[in-house]
């Protein structure tokens, strides 16, 4: 009997996670998007949102609407404890919307993509394995200051803000080197699902 497999998505800010959960469900995974579940929490009338506007002022929502993300970033980024009180505030319900999800979907793979998923015990809580994307600095740089208008400053900001990618290497089942071209991106990512996929045949 074919039984389900949680993996847990990893890496670092701009290393490529994104693009291998699209290849992931490709393949045929169920993919949870945690940043996006954690925007989702973080709307007016969401569990999170009374606790994040009470902790860093009214201005990041103005007349009691939407929380303006890039405002709060400008907060959070630039001061770790303003992070982690922001972190505190939205990782239990991000994790209650996560477990939600996993316990309804049908898929055989499921894919929990999360930038802080072993900071926030996710790992511990919800995956069997659990998959690391590096890159190298100088890629992240350049992916954040294309993709998202960051200036130099800022996106050195963003990643120094994390915890080093080897901390996360550290505790991988499986790693994902994402140093070369997309192709070779895809080889690795087949061959990790291949070997998972079979694990649970």
């Amino acid at each position: 009997m074919t039984t389900q497999l949680v993996i847990g998505l990893t890496g670092n800010i701009a290393t490529g996670k994104s693009a291998v959960a699209q290849m992931l469900a490709t393949l045929g995974a169920f993919v949870i998007d945690a940043d996006q579940v954690a925007h989702q929490v973080m709307e007016p009338g969401q569990p999170a949102y009374p606790g994040v506007v009470a902790e860093f002022g009214s201005d990041i929502a103005p007349n009691g609407g939407p929380i303006d993300r890039r405002r709060l970033g400008e907060i959070v980024f630039a001061d770790p404890e303003a992070l982690a009180r922001l972190e505190a505030l939205v990782h239990p319900a991000v994790g209650r919307r996560i477990t939600e999800l996993v316990v309804r979907s049908p898929n055989i793979v499921i894919v929990i993509e999360a930038i802080k998923l072993l900071e926030s015990g996710l790992s511990l809580r919800l995956c069997d394995e659990v998959w690391v994307v590096t890159a190298p600095r100088d890629a992240q740089l350049k992916r954040l200051m294309e993709s998202r208008g960051l200036s130099h400053d800022d996106a050195v900001l963003r990643i120094d803000a994390q915890p080093s990618q080897a901390m996360k290497v550290a505790q991988a089942d499986v790693v994902i080197d994402n140093d070369g071209d997309l192709d070779a991106l895809r080889q690795s990512v087949e061959r990790a699902w291949r070997a998972a996929v079979n694990s649970q045949k």
